[in-house]
C-alpha cells in the first residue's frame, strides 16, 4: 500500500508562489503522478500530471503556463511548482499515484489513480 504525503501549502498573496511536494513511502518513480485539488462546495478538478518515465506530462488549461510538474528520482519527491498564483487556485491540493496505466491524466474521475495523500491547503488571498 504506497503512502503519500504532500507538504508546502500555505497562504500566499496573489501573483505568489509556493512550491508543492509528494513524497512517499514506496518509489515514486514507478508511478504516474497527478496533482487534483478540491476547493470547498466544487468538485475535485485535475491541474497537471506526469507519467512514469516523464515521458507525458499534462496541465489543465486553469494553470497552463503557471503551474510547472516535475520529478526528482534522487529525492523520490514530485512537485508542483505554482506561479502567478491567483485567488481561484486557493483549495486543498493532492496528489496521487498509479502504478499500472500508461500515460497519466487529469480529467480522470475518482479511481483513475489507485492512491491519494491526505492533501494540503493553498489559501491564496491579500
Amino acid at each position: 500500500q504506497l503512502q503519500l504525503v504532500e507538504s508546502g501549502g500555505g497562504l500566499v498573496q496573489p501573483g505568489g508562489f509556493l512550491r508543492l511536494s509528494c513524497s512517499a513511502s514506496g518509489t515514486l518513480d514507478r508511478y504516474a503522478i497527478g496533482w487534483f485539488r478540491q476547493a470547498p462546495g466544487k468538485e475535485r478538478e485535475g491541474v497537471s500530471c506526469i507519467s512514469r518515465r516523464d515521458s507525458i506530462i499534462k496541465y489543465a488549461d486553469s494553470v497552463k503556463g503557471r503551474f510547472t510538474i516535475s520529478r526528482d528520482n534522487v529525492k523520490n519527491m514530485v512537485y508542483l511548482q505554482m506561479d502567478s498564483l491567483k485567488p481561484e487556485d486557493t483549495a486543498v491540493y493532492f496528489c496521487e499515484a498509479v502504478a499500472w496505466r500508461l500515460g497519466c491524466t487529469v480529467v480522470g474521475g475518482e479511481g483513475w489513480y489507485d492512491y491519494r495523500g491526505q492533501g494540503t491547503q493553498v489559501t491564496v488571498s491579500s
